[in-house]
């Protein structure tokens, strides 16, 4: 057997029936906050054939038209009639105010909740993100890109990839071993026809950007059963929240467990979920650290954080206690500073838009939270 370590990561396009659930939930969330930033939403969905069921706690100031919304959002995402799921389904708004209890801890700037998150970050590629993660994610973006277009005629919008690396004992990656494509596809096309789009126009192309060859791929696999025309809400139920490892890192970093998407920036779960991200990529950019995964905690009403804690997994140039107290002196973790120094309320992006192709590494999008603005402090602390 080969001396070597594989790791695969896997990804899910817009369409993906938990992914509908998801954007539908950060579509609400965005509402809110449009009109009125101060708006408390915690907000899930479930999709199945012909029917969205929209529940949660919001309290908020403006009016969001719900029906209006969903099916907004469902043409967005490209399905129609004929396909099992579309906006013409039927709508179902179970939405009441957040718990006066949860307001109480929240209104003098604590945590809207307990729990740990985690971020992470490492020098695999310019986003400094996992690999397998990004080629993952590079493939469905170039499929729904084609699809939209026009070009990949046959194309549906539900879709999974799956990328393996093969690592060397020194976690170097030596090449890619697998990757795997699901898509969904109207009924009159060929096999043939998806399998030679899908490595022509999708997958080469992803793989030359990363400077990797399709020719050196050691196994592809592509609509594994034979075919895939029922898809969507009406192959499989969506829910949100569902896709944790997909909107983070490709289970290359550890996850706290909580989800993203429906959430206002007072849930921990997502605001120190970025938080901790930004930590971690600017370690990383500081040279201080080849990978750095970092966990935070929080109590519900708190204010600061209980834990802060550095993983670099041997690869620091600096000690991990002193990197974590560089950590607390540097950055703000409090809620509110998490919120205000993130922008988490500006409507300078669209939460529903991380909700369909991830929340960390973006690059089409400039994301606080991806900017390595702490570097010089992080370089200085250690100089001193």
């Amino acid at each position: 057997m080969e001396d070597l370590i594989y790791f695969t990561s896997e990804c899910v396009s817009p369409g993906h029936p938990d992914k509908v659930s998801d954007q539908i939930s950060d579509a609400i969330l965005d509402a809110c906050l449009k009109d009125d930033p101060e708006s408390r939403v915690a907000c899930e969905v479930f999709c199945t054939t012909g029917q969205v069921i929209v529940g949660g706690e919001v309290t908020t100031k403006t009016f969001v038209n719900i029906q209006d919304l969903v099916r907004n959002k469902i043409k967005e995402i490209g399905y129609k009639p004929g396909m099992g799921f579309d906006s013409d389904c039927g709508v179902f708004n179970s939405i009441h105010a957040q718990s006066p209890d949860i307001a109480m801890g929240v209104d003098r700037g604590g945590a809207g909740d307990q729990g740990i998150m985690f971020g992470g970050a490492v020098k695999e590629t310019p986003e400094l993100m996992p690999l397998a993660l990004i080629l993952a994610r590079e493939i469905l973006k170039v499929y729904v890109e084609l699809k939209d277009s026009g070009v990949l005629a046959w194309a549906r919008p539900d879709a999974k990839s799956q990328v393996t690396l093969a690592y060397d004992r020194n976690e170097k990656i030596q090449f890619v071993e697998a990757i795997v494509v699901s898509a969904q596809h109207n009924p009159d096309v060929t096999q043939e026809k998806i399998h030679q789009d899908l490595k022509e126009l999708v997958i080469d192309p992803v793989l030359r950007k990363y400077n990797l060859r399709l020719e050196d791929v050691k196994k592809i696999f592509i609509n594994p059963t034979g075919q895939f025309v029922i898809g969507g809400p009406h192959g499989d139920t969506g829910l949100t929240g569902r896709k944790i490892i997909v909107d983070t890192y490709g289970g290359y970093f550890r996850h706290g467990g909580g989800a993203f998407s429906g959430k206002d920036p007072s849930k921990v779960d997502r605001s120190a979920a970025y938080a901790a991200r930004w930590v971690a990529k600017n370690i990383v950019a500081a040279d201080l650290a080849y990978k750095c995964e970092v966990q935070l905690s929080y109590a519900i009403g708190v204010v600061e954080p209980i834990s802060i804690k550095v993983d670099t997994f041997g690869t620091g140039k600096v000690d991990e206690i002193e990197l974590s107290k560089a950590v607390k002196a540097i950055f703000d973790l409090t809620p509110r500073g998490i919120e205000r120094d993130l922008k988490l309320r500006s409507g300078e992006f669209r939460y529903q838009d991380l909700a369909a192709f991830g929340h960390m590494g973006r690059t089409d999008i400039d994301l606080p939270w991806e900017r390595i603005d702490k570097v010089e402090e992080l370089k200085k602390y250690f100089n001193k």
